[in-house]
């Protein structure tokens, strides 16, 4: 490309910017969840500053990249010691910014064509989170039932409820109570990933555990619990301390329904649909399993003595 086309892009594109059409970072940011905008939103400051761009995202000249602009994304990452999952996670917020620009008559076809050849980065990291034990699951319901505070009802509640049906943070603070039915347990799920809507049955157990706080806060809100998802994660770590277990995230209760899903000998497509994901090689990476057996496997042997 030569100066002068650089020129006019640049030209084209704020006028473009001037008009009330949205920025394609800003159209692409809006097709996905919002509890993936945040993590995608770094992702691209990550880009933008390997182009040493400073200013909003959303003015920078994303329509010039080139085949080599990605690469350089690729290549610097790559020396900066950044994880394949990273550095594959920040070249796909790029592709999606400049499909975007496609979408948008920004550039060419062969253009996107180009950027799209920049080859992901292979590897494969240890499974991140972890599982809890049948023992650190009770311990957390148990310190929470100590507390006999409306708070402790409601931290029943929802560990219960993420145990049980493997619910992610940003679909449990968006619940209403009309999406739970206390009589059969039936649970709508309408703000999951990718707003996708789901049906869940919480088991018997659960539901036990549940009903008081649904109970004692039925007339207050129209949702199930009045909290945002810092909230959720610092409930957890805090009863987890209380607890005196490991340390443990909102997520690891996802992981843990996962796992335990599968051990029952439920089938992987399945728990796939149950906890709403949409390729299946996404619900693998949260069976952790194969960790317990080679925990079980090795506890008690030697090899040196």
């Amino acid at each position: 490309m030569t100066d002068k086309e650089l020129g006019i892009n640049i030209e084209k594109y704020f006028k473009f910017l001037s008009t009330d059409k949205p920025s394609p970072v800003t159209l692409y940011l809006e097709s996905l969840a919002q509890s993936g905008q945040r993590s995608i939103r770094t992702q691209l400051t990550t880009a933008a500053n390997i182009f040493e761009f400073e200013g909003d995202l959303e003015r920078m000249p994303w329509p010039l990249l080139q085949y080599h602009h990605i690469a350089q994304v690729r290549s610097t990452l790559q020396k900066n010691g950044k994880s394949a999952n990273t550095i594959n996670l920040t070249l796909s917020a790029c592709r999606g910014v400049m499909k975007a620009c496609f979408n948008l008559g920004l550039i060419q076809a062969d253009q996107l064509m180009q950027i799209n050849e920049v080859k992901r980065v292979r590897g494969k990291k240890l499974p991140s989170g972890r599982c809890l034990t049948q023992y650190e699951s009770k311990a957390l319901i148990t310190v929470c039932k100590r507390d006999k505070t409306i708070v402790g009802k409601r931290d029943i509640a929802i560990i219960a409820l993420m145990l049980a049906t493997g619910l992610r943070r940003s679909e449990v603070i968006t619940l209403n109570m009309s999406d739970y039915n206390t009589r059969n347990g039936q649970l709508i799920v309408m703000a999951g990933k990718g707003n996708k809507q789901r049906m869940l049955f919480v088991q018997t157990d659960a539901r036990r555990l549940i009903r008081p706080w649904v109970s004692s806060h039925a007339n207050d809100s129209e949702l199930l619990f009045n909290l945002n998802s810092q909230n959720i994660y610092d409930l957890i770590k805090k009863r987890s301390i209380e607890a005196k277990i490991d340390n443990c995230s909102p997520h690891d209760l996802r992981r843990t329904f996962v796992t335990r899903m599968l051990e029952s000998g439920i089938d992987i497509n399945t728990v796939r649909q149950l906890a709403g994901h949409s390729d299946i090689q996404t619900t693998a990476r949260y069976d952790l399993r194969d960790e317990k057996e080679q925990k079980k496997a090795m506890k008690g042997t030697s090899f040196i003595l």
